[in-house]
């Protein structure tokens, strides 16, 4: 895993190997950050990252400037490996070991980017109640956006707050707006 822009650029970090994670790939993770990149000063965003998984996300964040970011994961291997990397590098990452839909219920916080990268074997009801927490608590900010990664088998674009997809290779990110 590398980080790819900002004051991390080209840091490869290196996950333990029993960790049941499926990384974003660089490419696609590449991808992502130049849409945000046109839509966001990272410096001046908060972000959830959720299934976190490596942290992967929140480095990419962290490293260009984001200030405010809370990882979410229900495996405790995950979140020890995010809080020892962040605070290796010195970044503002605040870890959470929680089921993620517990965590949405409970949560009080807003953010501009709500990132999520759920088990691709995920049920189309299980993405959907991702989505329907996040819009009914109101946990984005105006502007915000949720981001689902997901495979090209699923199909997300029916539900009420899609906006659109951006396809690359097997892997699919649906962003969800107000």
């Amino acid at each position: 895993m590398r980080i790819i822009s900002g004051k991390h650029k080209s840091r490869r970090l290196t996950a333990p190997k029993n960790l049941p994670v499926r990384p974003t790939t660089d490419m696609a993770k590449e991808s992502l950050f130049n849409i945000l990149n046109n839509t966001y000063y990272f410096d001046s965003i908060s972000v959830i990252d959720l299934f976190s998984g490596t942290g992967n996300i929140s480095y990419e964040f962290a490293s260009r400037g984001t200030k405010t970011i809370y990882a979410i994961d229900a495996h405790f291997g995950c979140i020890k490996y995010i809080s020892n990397t962040a605070k290796e590098l010195d970044l503002p990452i605040h870890t959470f070991k929680s089921d993620v839909y517990k965590f949405l219920e409970k949560t009080a916080l807003q953010t501009d980017v709500i990132f999520a990268d759920p088990p691709y074997d995920f049920e189309a009801e299980q993405f959907s109640k991702i989505v329907d927490i996040v819009f009914t608590k109101k946990l984005l900010n105006v502007d915000g956006v949720l981001i689902i990664e997901h495979s090209k088998h699923t199909d997300l674009s029916n539900h009420e707050n899609h906006s659109y997809d951006k396809r690359y290779g097997g892997n699919v990110f649906s962003f969800f707006e107000n």
